[in-house]
């Protein structure tokens, strides 16, 4: 068997070297060595971490197309995702100014990117629809040269106030889940949150916990994947208790359907939204006649009648 492992082609070689290294591969795939517990442990961390960056590509996809087919951000909270996208975006320059191995830290740049687009579309798609008609270009703008500021001022931040900010993230992934789960408990909804993403991010916590053991070795960083792992499993217990629930509370919190009918009700005419354009139907007022024109009526019927 191990003419065959010493023999493989030479791309396939030089993708193993790479992603485990040229002493673990020698070991794990030309000797079949499985007793090699470090390296083993090194291969499925490789392995794992490969896999993380590779779903978390895609992970908050599911929450991007739930967002645009419904034409709404019910239920999510802006502030809890300002908060996470800027938890990944000081995770990802922190990983990366240090010389962190990609695998160990890939998803943050495609979970930063995917976040602002989700931070942006929640401006975009207020959770009430009677507010939708408002001019939303200047948040949209103003949130956008934010976004590009901050990731300047990131990258080129000292490395001893980098090391700060990735400890801040901590408090920042507390701060930007809460906002969520407390929104959630009031509504015994979860609204457009994706079912999809939450499980993603708990596996992916639980995956990361191992792949920063194994490869890093930095408790900054394990602290933060612990602290995200337990709110995401919050999140998750949310999402089982209130499935099929669709914002109904019975101590007094309407129902969405129900609140857009009694919002409608109050206005003075007819008004609501339509494709995001507010069109107002006005009742046609009830024609008068005027006493001059009764009276003038009332002698042409008399000349009749004479």
């Amino acid at each position: 068997m191990t003419s065959i492992t010493r023999n493989l082609p030479w791309f396939i070689k030089d993708v193993g070297v790479v992603i485990v290294g040229q002493k673990c591969y020698v070991s794990l795939v030309e000797d079949l060595n499985i007793s090699d517990v470090d390296c083993l442990k090194y291969a499925l961390s490789k392995g794992l971490g490969i896999g993380i960056v590779v779903g978390g590509s895609i992970m908050k996809v599911p929450q991007l197309l739930l967002i645009l087919s419904a034409k709404s951000a019910r239920g999510l909270s802006l502030s809890a995702y300002v908060l996470e996208t800027l938890a990944y975006a000081i995770t990802l320059v922190y990983s990366y100014r240090n010389n962190f191995p990609f695998s160990t830290y890939g998803e943050n740049f495609f979970l930063t990117v995917q976040n602002v687009v989700i931070t942006l579309l929640i401006i975009y798609y207020p959770s009430s629809r009677l507010t939708r008609a408002h001019n939303t270009t200047p948040q949209l703008a103003l949130a956008t040269a934010m976004t590009v500021v901050s990731g300047i001022a990131l990258y080129y931040v000292p490395p001893p106030t980098l090391a700060v900010l990735q400890m801040a993230t901590i408090p920042l992934s507390l701060f930007s889940k809460i906002p969520q789960i407390s929104q959630n408990a009031r509504a015994r909804s979860t609204g457009q949150l994706s079912a999809f993403a939450v499980i993603s991010q708990v596996a992916g916590c639980l995956a990361r916990l191992f792949t920063t053991a194994a490869e890093v070795g930095d408790p900054i960083l394990t602290a933060g994947f612990a602290l995200a792992l337990l709110l995401n499993v919050i999140l998750g217990v949310q999402m089982w208790a209130y499935w099929g629930n669709d914002g109904v509370r019975d101590n007094g919190i309407l129902t969405e359907g129900k609140a857009r009918h009694e919002e409608r009700e109050k206005l003075p005419a007819a008004a609501w939204q339509q494709n995001g354009k507010v069109d107002i139907v006005v009742q046609p007022a009830s024609p008068t006649v005027s006493s001059s024109a009764r009276s003038q009526s009332g002698r042409r019927w008399a000349r009749k009648l004479d």
